[in-house]
């Protein structure tokens, strides 16, 4: 696609049967906020994030009880016909918890470790030696995720002193964020001498600011070719969170960067969270990167405009498909590249209408009350009547089994 810059070369890692990186596609991933040790929660929040279309899910690994909760949810899950890959998230006593707890380590497909608090002082590279042997034994990828939150403050405070007496100082935010960087480089460097290989291992630099996400995950693409995971950390609540983590990562990725990505939002009080996994998804596909829902395209109103008939068909339209999706995906294969027009009026409706593999211009204000329907650019009925909007609905049905079915039959036939 023009405008798209080819993706950077990256080491592909297989997590759980998901290949990231490499050729493959963005792979969506999100994490659960349950407590992991309470198995019937979480084994009913990663179904929800599953079926949103998380191809990976993350869970919370802190305590004996969680990590002995593992290998049930993975039962459960398995036995309910959600295969989705589980990673394990770790701080400060993940080489315990694996160790102790066998079935836990199996049951994972990834190990997330934070070298900011693997250990510290003396410990530090014992314990990461650990986790890293036991992710070998297991066979399972690990995922070296840096947070400017919980940074290395021994190598932090090194590169500061180092550029305190530099000829030629830079700024502490470029210093914060080179220590981002060596921590996530030297801690790889340090698994690969422990034997572990390259196509094992995917890095993250996570901050909660966008430019300094831009520039940290720029600077890290061009010194390694390992997968890298996107996210904005703690980017916030509602639209603040969306924009911000979709301005980051979209500017990343337009640049060739990124092989797996999450949306990391604080969820509403009692929201859902699927949400993260839908705004992942609408950001790849709004950028041409991968196809997840059919596309509804919605003229935003204006004077000509005053009744809100469009409005209200255009929601219902998108959340038809969008509720359709699962059993539709199956059912109708491709039917994620299906495009739908709902406008309210003569002024773009029909010209928008025929871009669209079903398209209908609806009468706007003084205007004839007629609705033309175009199927792949071409008129194929005019609708009257104040039952339109269900009419079209059949239309888009119908347009969907001929196309997409087992048939796949020509619509125009």
């Amino acid at each position: 696609m023009a405008g798209l810059s080819a993706r950077r070369r990256s080491v592909g890692v297989n997590v759980g049967g998901v290949i990231v990186g490499g050729s493959a596609p963005v792979v969506v991933q999100s994490m659960t906020n349950t407590d992991t040790a309470d198995i019937d929660a979480t084994v009913r929040q990663v179904m929800q994030l599953a079926r949103a279309g998380s191809e990976l899910v993350r869970i919370t690994v802190d305590r004996d009880e969680a990590a002995a909760a593992v290998p049930h949810i993975r039962y459960r899950l398995d036995s309910m016909g959600y295969p989705v890959p589980l990673i394990g998230d770790f701080h400060y006593i993940g080489h315990k918890l694996l160790a102790d707890h066998p079935a836990c380590a199996q049951a994972l497909a990834k190990y997330r470790i934070n070298p900011g608090n693997v250990g510290f002082k003396a410990k530090r590279d014992t314990q990461f030696a650990t986790l890293i042997e036991l992710a070998m034994r297991y066979d399972k990828p690990v995922r070296i995720g840096v947070n400017w939150g919980s940074l290395d403050e021994e190598l932090l405070t090194r590169l500061m002193d180092e550029n305190a007496v530099s000829p030629n100082p830079i700024s502490a935010a470029a210093v914060q964020r080179e220590a981002i960087i060596q921590s996530a480089l030297l801690s790889a460097q340090r698994a690969e001498e422990l034997g572990m290989s390259r196509d094992k291992i995917i890095l993250s630099t996570k901050v909660s600011d966008v430019q300094h996400l831009i520039a940290v995950y720029e600077d890290l693409a061009a010194r390694c070719d390992y997968a890298l995971h996107l996210g904005l950390t703690e980017a916030g609540m509602g639209s603040k969170g969306i924009v911000a983590s979709s301005a980051a990562l979209g500017i990343l990725m337009q640049q060739g960067i990124g092989d797996t990505i999450r949306i990391s939002l604080t969820p509403e009080p009692g929201g859902d969270r699927t949400r993260e996994v839908i705004v992942a998804q609408e950001l790849l596909q709004t950028m041409g990167f991968r196809q997840f829902l059919p596309v509804v395209a919605a003229c935003p109103g204006c004077g000509r405009t005053t009744s809100q008939t469009f409005q209200v068909l255009a929601k219902e339209i998108q959340d038809h498909l969008s509720s359709s999706m699962p059993e539709w995906r199956e059912r109708y294969p491709g039917v994620e590249t299906l495009s739908v027009a709902v406008m309210g009026c003569i002024v773009n409706g029909p010209g928008e209408s025929k871009h669209a593999n079903i398209g209908i211009s609806l009468p706007g204000t003084g205007e004839t009350p007629a609705a033309p329907v175009f199927i792949d650019g071409e008129k194929v009925a005019t609708l009257r009547g104040a039952d339109v909007a269900e009419q079209f609905k059949v239309m888009v049905a119908n347009y969907i089994e001929k196309k997409f079915g087992h048939g796949q039959k020509s619509a125009a036939e």
